[in-house]
């Protein structure tokens, strides 16, 4: 998907946040284990983002990544049988949540490591350049990340070797709990400035803007224009983790959580849809959606025999026991 289609734009959206709806009712039940990261509200960074990009183009996301994985095209049943610990997962449930990916769509991984996107997309990209191709990649992560120092080792050497790698700052104003103007000195946009990219503000609110934005982004830099960064505000609808359903940790002040939630992707892509094709689509996700958690419920767990397997992309099998 490459274009802005409306109907398309809205069923990503869509998708992304039943997903999200039904996996944290999975959490609840007991069948994801540990929680996730719920990517509620910012879902239209997701779908505008991956809209502009071609199957063969590379994108890492973030341990709030779920977004991510499914706007590039990942099979929603394969995800949720992998945050489910299932074998038929994304990652022989060996991932999760915070590290499911997927090649052959072109998802390098989500990443609990604050910042690592930007290092492991620019290193991706530069070795396929170097090998002829012309593919782009996206970096997704978060407001926190900004004053991680392997990110700006990352800003400089995309910089440095032009790498076309877009870097996508999901400003949702918090880190966990941390205010964006308590822990960033400068600005966002600044930073990607001091090594020479263009850096743009965007709403990441709005799909369509989000698309438009990335979409003149990526054409520069397929062209050889270098790297650039899109600071994408907008806002964490649920907890930081769903640990907090739990212990409600109070750092949001209401009034600002009513106000964020007033603008809603899914709300506003919606809009754009006569109200029948828009009803049709919620079916169609739903029924997606279901056949996925019957999917996941209804997969096996991975055999412990084979626990060490996957270790080695050659298939090499670590050995077992002492000596």
């Amino acid at each position: 998907m490459t274009d802005a289609d409306p109907v398309r734009l809205y069923r990503t959206v869509r998708l992304i946040r039943r997903f999200e709806e039904r996996a944290i009712e999975l959490v609840r039940s007991g069948h994801i284990v540990g929680g996730i990261h719920p990517y509620l509200g910012q879902e239209g960074i997701a779908a505008g983002v991956c809209a502009a990009l071609r199957a063969d183009d590379v994108v890492a996301g973030t341990h709030r990544g779920h977004g991510h994985v499914l706007a590039k095209g990942a099979d929603p049943a394969r995800m949720l049988a992998e945050l489910c610990g299932r074998a038929t997962g994304l990652n022989a449930g060996r991932g999760g949540s915070m590290h499911a990916a997927d090649l052959g769509v072109g998802v390098l991984g989500a990443n609990a490591i604050v910042g690592a996107s930007g290092a492991i997309i620019t290193g991706a990209v530069w070795a396929r350049r170097r090998l002829g191709a012309d593919a782009v990649g996206v970096s997704f992560f978060g407001d926190g990340a900004v004053n991680e120092g392997m990110l700006l080792e990352a800003f400089n050497l995309a910089a440095l070797w032009r790498v076309p790698v877009l870097f996508v700052c999901e400003n949702n104003g918090y880190a966990t709990t941390m205010p964006v103007a308590a822990a960033v000195a400068g600005s966002i946009p600044g930073r990607a400035e001091a090594f020479g990219m263009t850096a743009t503000v965007v709403d990441g609110q709005d799909p369509e803007e989000v698309h438009a934005v990335t979409a003149a982004a990526v054409a520069r830099m397929r062209a050889g224009g270098g790297p650039e960064l899109v600071e994408a505000r907008t806002y964490r609808f649920d907890a930081h983790h769903t640990f907090e359903h739990a212990v409600r940790l109070d750092y949001r002040p209401p009034e600002e959580v009513a106000r964020g939630r007033s603008r809603d992707p899914v709300a506003i892509q919606g809009a754009r849809l006569p109200d029948a094709r828009r009803v049709a689509v919620d079916a169609e996700v739903e029924a997606t959606l279901t056949a996925a958690v019957e999917f996941a419920l209804a997969s096996p767990e991975p055999d412990p025999v084979d626990a060490l397997a996957y270790l080695y992309a050659s298939g090499l099998t670590a050995r077992t026991g002492g000596g």
